[in-house]
């Protein structure tokens, strides 16, 4: 029954920021559409973000992280190949369902925000990590600091229609090409 509850309450929060979006999420609202009360919502959140927290995590956890597995690079995978078959995992859901990108930017802004990017980074660094397992580790750092930096400024982009969601990957995947291509070229000529 608790288990149940849970579930109908962030399918609300989800379906509201997917429809309506981040400031038409209201206790009072999802309480009416999951056929329950505010003290029930407040036993298990303490706050109107600390609900919207919640359903942004189970949203990605089923959309974007489930897919996410450890893999090393194939035999004469390039390294842009790798890591964008690793980002459309992750942002591919979010071209599908632009109202959650904007609610996850939204939430990641909000004073515990950080934590709702911390488990992003918990889940798919690994992933990278794997891949670049033969990388050099200061290239994996400024790869990460410039990646990390495109994106955010991609996501704030999008959230104030500077840009389409449908931009956000193209723009990524031209950046991890020269990025990388710049690395793997500098590995070659340090080669020969």
């Amino acid at each position: 029954m608790v288990a149940e509850i849970e579930d109908r309450l962030l399918a609300v929060v989800v379906e509201i920021l997917e429809t309506e979006g981040y400031d038409a999420v209201q206790l009072r609202e999802v309480a009416r559409r999951a056929r329950t009360s505010l003290a029930t919502i407040y036993k298990r959140y303490s706050t109107r973000e600390d609900l919207i927290l919640a359903a942004l995590e189970a949203w990605q956890d089923e959309h974007r992280y489930s897919a996410v597995n450890l893999r090393s690079r194939a035999a004469g995978e390039s390294l842009h190949s790798a890591l964008m078959a690793l980002f459309r995992t992750i942002f591919e859901p979010w071209e599908h369902n632009p109202g959650m990108l904007t609610a996850y930017f939204r939430a990641r802004s909000s004073p515990r925000g950080q934590q709702l990017f911390r488990r992003g980074v918990d889940i798919v660094a690994p992933a990278g990590l794997e891949l670049m397992a033969d990388v050099d580790g200061e290239f994996v750092a400024d790869l990460n600091n410039v990646v990390s930096s495109v994106v955010y400024g991609l996501l704030g982009r999008f959230v104030a229609g500077e840009i389409t969601n449908t931009e956000i990957l193209p723009t990524l995947d031209r950046t991890v090409y020269w990025l990388t291509a710049g690395y793997e070229a500098t590995k070659r000529t340090a080669a020969e």
